[in-house]
C-alpha cells in the first residue's frame, strides 16, 4: 500500500493530466459521429440502442463499423500512450502505474462520455486496445478466448462478457508469474511488485466490472434467448 500512495504523492500531477487526456480524448464516440455523417442519425436510436461497433455493424453498415472499430481502439492507445510519454525518465515500475491508471479511464470515458451526457459504448474495442498497451499477452488471451466462444455462438456480447470475466484473472495471473520470474523472457515490465501485480488487477477488474454493467440489456436478452447473432446490417 505504501508503494502505490508514494506513486500518487510524487506524481500527482502527472496522474491528473494522464487521467483527464484518457477520460477526454475516450468520450469522443466514432460510432456516433460516422452514423451522424452517413446517415444523419443517432446510433444510440437504432437497433440496440449501444453506441458501438457492433450496432454500427448491424444498422449502418461494413465501412462505417470498421472507422467505428478503429476509432475506438486509437483512443486506448494514444490514451496509455499519452501516459507512457508523461512519464518518460522514470522508472519503468511507475511509468506502468500510470500507464494503467489512464487506461482505466479510456474505457471510462468511452461508457460514460461527457461529450453526449454520459451515454456511450460498452467498452469492448477499447478496453483491447489498453490491454496491448499495458500487457499485450493478456490480449492474446482475450483473443483466443474470444475465437473460441464466437466459434460455438456467434454472438459478441457473449464473447465480450466472457473476456470481461477472464480479464482481471489474467492480468493477475501473468503479473504473479512475472514476479516470480518465471515469464521474464515475455514480459512487458520486468519483476513486477506485489502492490503493482495487485493495483494492476484491480483496475482490470473496476474494467471488467464495467463492461459488464454496460452489457445489462444483452445480458436479459441472452437469458430470455432473444440475443442476436452478429450480422452486417439490420433488416
Amino acid at each position: 500500500m505504501g508503494e502505490i500512495l508514494g506513486f500518487f504523492s510524487a506524481y500527482w500531477l502527472r496522474i491528473i493530466i494522464a487521467v483527464a487526456a484518457a477520460y477526454l480524448i475516450s468520450s469522443v464516440n466514432t460510432s456516433i459521429i460516422v452514423t451522424k455523417i452517413v446517415l444523419h442519425k443517432d446510433i444510440r436510436t437504432l437497433g440496440s440502442g449501444n453506441a458501438g461497433f457492433t450496432n454500427v455493424l448491424r444498422c449502418v453498415g461494413k465501412v462505417p463499423a470498421v472507422i467505428t472499430f478503429v476509432g475506438d481502439f486509437l483512443k486506448g492507445v494514444i490514451s496509455v500512450a499519452i501516459a507512457y510519454f508523461i512519464m518518460w525518465g522514470e522508472p519503468e515500475l511507475q511509468r506502468y502505474y500510470l500507464m494503467c491508471t489512464a487506461g482505466l479511464f479510456a474505457v471510462v470515458g468511452h461508457t460514460m462520455p461527457v461529450y453526449y451526457k454520459f451515454k456511450g459504448g460498452k467498452g469492448v474495442v477499447t478496453t483491447a486496445a489498453v490491454m496491448l498497451m499495458t500487457d499485450w499477452r493478456v490480449l492474446i488471451v482475450a483473443l483466443l478466448i474470444f475465437a473460441v466462444v464466437f466459434t460455438a455462438t456467434k454472438i459478441i456480447s457473449v464473447c465480450a462478457l466472457f473476456n470481461a470475466s477472464a480479464y482481471p484473472i489474467t492480468a493477475f495471473v501473468l503479473r504473479i508469474l512475472d514476479h516470480n520470474g518465471v515469464l521474464g523472457a515475455v514480459t512487458p515490465l520486468q519483476n513486477p511488485t506485489m502492490p503493482f501485480v495487485w493495483y494492476s488487477a484491480i483496475l482490470a477488474l473496476i474494467t471488467g466490472i464495467l463492461v459488464i454493467v454496460r452489457h445489462k440489456d444483452n445480458i436479459k436478452r441472452l437469458l430470455k434467448g432473444e440475443e442476436k447473432k452478429i450480422t452486417d446490417k439490420k433488416k
